[in-house]
């Protein structure tokens, strides 16, 4: 399967491009005149909302229930079938047509997880729309740049959140960065939520509820396989957004391989990704997969502990019989620091379940067989990024299991064709560490530009190794042919010219039965250049004092990676600064820690975590007081 997907990968592409219905079949299925931009399916023609909903209802499915809805914040749950589905999209998509909505017009969401966010995004890709979901709560400022950059002619949005501490307004944000942003959109449309009743703005903002009384239907708009579906933004280093850009019909053909080969998802079959909408998982599996194979999404708005308690995922899987289930390892290691031992499992019927996913962040092999001796089912740790939309490196549990090797997300998925390259370029040896590339071309589904900057996305991704996509990914091929991440390129410690992993030592201190989790950065060395400094978050219940924490964490270190790893600088630490998708912030805290200058990122969970970091990091002789972040 791997050898035809990288030695002929027309004819792999073309079959899997059967899984779809086509408007118009393609009939060139790559198009590399434009190298090193790449085109999938170039004369195609399809809509995406026809194929996630549309063709199962005519197929007779339609009383098959297409969105499980579970808010344990809101103490709201609800099913939602895929006649209802059908109903709510093409008014929704009637009322967008009616206010002069057009095919590649741009569309920004803003909106936490409740279904009219996937009718929004669904509505868009029946009427040719380009959708751009904002994650809900974002900072003013950070939507204004996005709808600065998108342009769109209507913003999509509702009054509130709801997370764990309270409500979250979200139209006074929204007032704000229409506000600030130097592109005007002239309508939008707003969901009032019981929670909070936001205030709307005559002339400009319309009721939800009331504008689908008398919204007329709109039907599916034929469009090109290179057409734009979506546009997703990360954060970029200069501070501008980097707008992902997804097509239609590469992306279309990749999610549906995907739920088959990947997550072993058929029609009719229940997964629940338990992400955001917001972020490309959210995108990829809550919404387009798993519709797009004709099966059951489950949608949550609640958190792995708090909502009730760190049972809630177990007990939300036996209810409502989910096959398949794919969380972040962040998720799983909240959950084992409230319950180690596994005492709220116990009585959870979870024979339903086939196996467990984990991505988002590097996965630690402590927390992955934790987390199998607890559930006693398979924990696949799979890497992929929001670039390529979908699994770079996977156990194909639809094909056939390989064994399972913590620390890895196993080999790469047919279509990726993953090399490990030293400096110059050259491929490095099994077991040597390296920058993780792509060769091109990228396979359907991962982004082919990014949003109106074809140079930005060369110089970005295609420049450092011409021929080869960068992933931003450092790490290291087994013998075996499996793929270890082991930290971002910038995460690399360069300890008296010896380049360690930050990966390693985090893999290495979780190892410890008294760590939760771990982060470790480098930090500035005027002898080494630069040392490692952990910061560990201890299990509940753990009485251990600093001094003898410190010294077994460090015996443990020289024990497992050597003296070479020079490292001494390690401290407790009550919770570690992450995004709202769990990648712990690294850069952010190297530059505390060096006493550079930071901008606060838009993505951060918990602002106060910085403080935190500040105050350990200046008991260990690092992080001015005076130096302050800048925003």
């Amino acid at each position: 399967m791997r050898t035809e997907a990288s030695e002929q990968p027309q004819t792999y592409w073309r079959a899997a491009a059967e899984l779809l219905h086509w408007d118009s079949f393609p009939t060139q299925i790559l198009d590399d005149s434009r190298s090193p931009l790449y085109s999938w399916y170039t004369d195609g023609a399809l809509n995406s909302c026809y194929n996630a909903i549309d063709r199962h209802v005519e197929a007779g499915r339609g009383e098959q229930t297409a969105i499980h809805y579970v808010s344990p914040v809101t103490e709201t749950a609800y099913s939602i079938s895929y006649n209802e589905l059908l109903a709510q999209v093409k008014r929704l998509a009637g009322y967008l047509v009616s206010q002069g909505v057009r095919r590649g017009d741009r569309v920004v969401i803003y909106m936490p997880m409740v279904p009219e966010t996937a009718y929004a995004m669904l509505a868009c890709a029946r009427i040719g729309a380009i959708h751009s979901v904002v994650f809900g709560g974002f900072a003013a400022n950070e939507l204004a740049s996005r709808i600065n950059d998108a342009k769109p002619v209507m913003v999509l949005s509702a009054s509130c959140g709801i997370e764990p501490s309270g409500v979250v307004a979200y139209k006074p944000l929204l007032d704000s960065a229409l506000a600030q942003a130097s592109h005007k959109v002239a309508k939008c449309l707003i969901l009032q939520r019981p929670q909070y009743q936001a205030e709307l703005q005559p002339g400009r903002d319309a009721d939800w509820q009331q504008a689908m009384q008398t919204a007329p239907d709109a039907d599916c708009v034929s469009v090109k396989a290179t057409d734009p579906l979506y546009i997703l933004y990360t954060s970029g280093t200069t501070g501008q957004p980097k707008g992902v850009v997804r097509d239609n019909g590469g992306h279309a053909v990749a999610l549906a391989w995907s739920m088959k080969h990947i997550y072993d998802i058929e029609a009719g079959d229940i997964f629940w990704a338990a992400s955001d909408v917001g972020w490309v998982v959210g995108h990829s599996y809550i919404v387009y997969g798993p519709l797009l194979v004709g099966a059951t999404t489950l949608m949550y708005e609640g958190k792995p502990v708090g909502t009730p308690d760190a049972a809630a995922f177990w007990r939300t899987i036996a209810k409502y019989k989910v096959k398949s289930f794919f969380t972040a390892p962040t998720a799983i290691r909240a959950i084992k620091r409230e319950d180690p031992d596994g005492l709220l499992l116990r009585g959870v019927d979870l024979g339903c379940l086939k196996q467990m996913f984990l991505a988002g962040e590097r996965c630690d092999p402590d927390t992955l067989i934790w987390a199998q001796q607890q559930l006693g089912k398979p924990v696949i740790d799979h890497w992929w990024q929001t670039e390529t939309g979908w699994p770079v490196a996977c156990n194909l549990m639809g094909v056939a299991q390989l064994p399972i090797k913590p620390g890895s997300p196993a080999r790469p998925v047919p279509g990726y064709q993953v090399q490990v390259l030293d400096e110059s370029g050259k491929q490095v040896a099994a077991g040597d560490y390296g920058n993780v590339v792509i060769k091109l071309p990228l396979p359907p589904g991962a982004l082919p530009t990014l949003w109106q900057n074809d140079q930005r996305y060369i110089d970005s991704y295609l420049s450092m190794y011409p021929g080869y996509y960068l992933t931003g990914d450092a790490g290291y091929m087994d013998e075996d042919g499996y793929l270890y991440i082991m930290s971002r390129i910038d995460d690399v410690i360069n300890v008296a010219g010896h380049r360690l992993s930050t990966g390693r030592f985090e893999e290495v201190l979780c190892q410890h039965p008294a760590v939760a989790e771990a982060a470790v950065i480098g930090v500035e060395d005027k002898l080494k250049g630069q040392v490692p400094l952990g910061l560990v978050v201890l299990k509940n219940g753990v009485t251990l004092g600093d001094d003898e924490l410190r010294q077994q964490l460090v015996a443990l270190v020289r024990s497992e990676i050597g003296p070479v790893a020079a490292f001494r600088l390690v401290s407790a630490i009550p919770k570690l600064p992450k995004t709202r998708s769990g990648k712990i912030l690294r850069a952010t805290m190297r530059k505390i820690a060096d006493n550079q200058a930071y901008t606060v990122p838009a993505t951060i969970e918990d602002p106060a975590t910085l403080e935190l970091v500040r105050h350990v990091l200046g008991k260990l002789g690092y992080a001015d007081s005076q130096v302050k972040e800048h925003r």
